[in-house]
């Protein structure tokens, strides 16, 4: 039987449906009107071309990326797949000496070879594999960026001029660029994929995946097939973006992300499926290069560009989800559904908040508790894996360094690495067991250290107030982030990733470019000093993992965390007030970012931009790899230390090798993704 869901999906077009797209293009136009109004000679050819190259690339990537949200899905490789396609294309057709012709065939079939077989890859874990899509295509990012960066080091290499004119310049001179023409064809082949059994497949997936596949759809085919399209996007980008830089970058696409999930939301797709089309989504794009090129008139610096990014993203989810997720609404459908479940009886006659002694009104009391190990037994199935390859990394280090191995240094530097992860991880598993993610993680590290450095500049004193105002920066973060999750029910992946791009923006700004002052002495002495053969903050992390051990998992803190992460309704119910969990939980990662942020600071005594880049990735692996489930509801702090003590071991064994640090991302991408594999429910196999 159809579902009301699956019949609006499968429903013509109407008001409903194209609202978001008409809202893109009157947003376009208002856009337009102002850089009309603040340029002197008014809106030209020059820059209806230049605004037109500029989106391009941004809009391919974009449609992409919007044809997995449909789908109810999330890709975070998009940017990834940018660079390696970009770099590919430079490395090896850069220097050839094909006819104009035959060279541009040669890098389209490159391009979208590479985009589809990626995108394919991910569909294939996610379609057939079951997993996550946000943490599948978090380990391909790595992977391919991880590849770009292999192929090339630093930015260079060229590509013919014939290429670069075919797709940026003029089709009829002074009269039709050609990217839009670009534009033009990629609409023409999604308004006719939107009218295929495909098209409307992926509608009823986003919709209600049930339902979808009660109604004859074949889920997995058209996963599948939404995946290796996406990346076929992906990989026009890149061909597009070679085309318009002239050159190879292979960190160009990575700078990408935000502005992708701006463009999609600000064209009206529902983050979460069903709802939008990649009509709205180029006029997104177009929208936001419009909003950049009108800052480039008024002369504002492209520091506030982030920042301007964040809030568009933000404000563009806040409007589509009026009347949806507003806290009056959850309210009023909160009380509803407690009425309907009182009326049928199905509602618990006595509650007991978690974490509370139960109590029995009939039946047979158990005459004892079962012993430590069955009641760890789930626990310790998923944390050990963690301990056991950790042991292996260890073994194969003194292996390849068994001339100079010393137990106590390499003690020293396990602790004094790992505790960067494990107090991470504190964090990071918190909001992945509540069901969350936090992707503001590299910015809430960097912007607090920078705060420091820059006030304290070295000085003892100065640090006494510098510090607890950094950390209190750290707590607004996550306050931020976790009351704009639960106030308005907006997707958690979306809300840190924009508070990340503002971070960045107000970190730029704040040091006007570029960071300056020091560490106070007693960080650098507290982070790469010793006390007893160890550096303090080994001493540290101890303690730190014993008491968090305690206070997440033998309290009643930590319990509701999990029981939110499994369902936040029977949670709710249950008498948890689900809302200051979660606001709490966004404020210990934000608390433990700023706190690794100080830590790096000591380590390198400097604050610089970037430095919480590489702890995106590990921050979720070190989770996952202790046993935590990406989706919530399961994870153990200890199983998280474990994690921890892998991915440094990992990391210090492969330092001792001639390995590049670019192979080692690659690898570490395979160890999660071959670890979210291994680890998966049962149910999910």
């Amino acid at each position: 039987m159809t579902t009301p869901a699956l019949a609006l999906a499968l429903s013509l077009p109407r008001w409903g449906r194209q609202r978001g797209t008409l809202i893109a293009i009157a947003v376009l136009m208002v856009a337009l009107l102002v850089l009309q109004a603040v340029s002197q000679s008014g809106i030209t050819y020059f820059d209806i071309s230049t605004i037109s190259a500029s989106a391009s690339t941004l809009a391919l990537a974009a449609m992409g990326e919007t044809l997995v949200i449909l789908s109810g899905g999330l890709d975070l490789s998009a940017g990834a797949i940018v660079s390696l396609v970009n770099v590919v294309l430079v490395t090896q057709l850069g220097q050839s000496t094909l006819g104009p012709e035959a060279f541009t065939l040669a890098a389209l079939g490159l391009a979208l070879g590479i985009g589809a077989a990626i995108g394919a890859i991910n569909g294939a874990l996610v379609a057939y594999v079951r997993l996550q899509s946000i943490i599948v295509t978090l380990g391909t990012m790595f992977l391919a960026q991880g590849a770009a960066l292999l192929i090339m080091r630093f930015p260079g290499g060229t590509m013919p001029d014939h290429f670069s004119l075919m797709f940026t310049g003029d089709l009829i001179r002074d009269g039709l660029p050609a990217p839009i023409v670009v534009l033009l064809i990629a609409l023409a082949l999604w308004l006719y994929f939107r009218n295929t059994r495909h098209g409307t497949a992926l509608y009823a997936l986003g919709s209600d995946e049930d339902a979808a596949r009660a109604n004859g759809v074949d889920v997995r085919r058209a996963k599948f097939l939404t995946f290796t399209l996406a990346g076929t996007c992906y990989g026009a980008a890149g061909l597009f973006i070679s085309a318009q830089m002239g050159g190879g970058d292979p960190l160009i696409g990575g700078r990408m992300l935000l502005q992708i999930f701006a463009a999609v939301v600000l064209g009206g797709t529902l983050i979460g499926g069903g709802r939008g089309g990649a009509v709205g989504t180029v006029f997104g794009a177009l929208t936001l290069t419009t909003i950049v090129s009108i800052f480039l008139v008024l002369g504002v610096r492209t520091f506030y560009t982030p920042i301007v990014e964040g809030v568009i993203l933000m404000l563009a989810v806040l409007g589509f989800s009026v009347g949806r997720h507003w806290p009056i609404v959850a309210v009023i459908r909160n009380l509803r559904r407690t009425l309907v479940a009182l009326r049928n009886g199905s509602l618990p006659t006595r509650f007991k908040p978690i974490g509370a002694p139960l109590s029995f009104t009939g039946g047979t009391v158990p005459a004892a508790l079962p012993n430590w190990l069955a009641r760890s037994r789930a626990t310790l199935r998923y944390a050990l894996p963690a301990y056991g390859l950790f042991i292996v990394a260890l073994a194969l280090t003194i292996a390849l360094n068994a001339d100079n191995f010393s137990p106590l240094g390499y003690l020293n530097t396990l602790l004094t690495l790992g505790a960067f992860l494990a107090i991470l991880g504190l964090g990071q598993g918190l909001v992945i067991i509540s069901g969350g993610l936090d992707l503001s993680v590299p910015w809430t590290i960097t912007f607090p250290a920078i705060l420091v450095t820059t006030f304290a500049n070295g000085v003892d004193a100065s640090s006494a107030w510098a510090v607890p105002l950094a950390l209190a920066a750290g707590l607004g973060i996550g306050f931020l982030n976790g009351s704009a999750i639960v106030l308005f029910g907006l997707s958690p992946i979306i809300v840190t990733l924009a508070m990340n791009g503002m971070l960045e923006g107000a970190a730029l700004v704040f040091s006007g470019g570029a960071p300056i002052g020091s560490s106070p002495p007693w960080l650098v002495w507290f982070v790469t000093g010793r006390l007893g053969g160890l550096a303090p903050l080994g001493w540290f992390l101890l303690g730190f993992v014993v008491v968090a051990t305690l206070v997440i998992n033998r309290t009643a803190f930590g319990r509701r965390v999990t029981a939110i992460g499994n369902s936040v309704l029977v949670a709710r119910l249950s008498g948890v007030r689900t809302g200051v969990q979660i606001v709490g939980v966004y404020m210990i990662s934000g608390l433990c970012s700023a706190v690794v942020g100080l830590f790096l600071g000591g380590f390198t005594n400097q604050a610089y931009f970037g430095m919480g880049d590489p702890f995106l990735l590990s921050s979720i692996a070190v989770v996952v790899l202790g046993g935590a489930l990406i989706t919530g509801g399961r994870g153990h702090y200890l199983g998280i230390v474990g994690g921890a003590l892998l991915f440094t071991g990992l990391g210090i064994m492969l330092s001792g090798t001639v390995l590049p640090e670019a192979v080692r991302n690659i690898i570490y991408g395979l160890v999660l993704l071959g670890a979210v594999i291994a680890l998966r429910e049962r149910s999910t196999g």
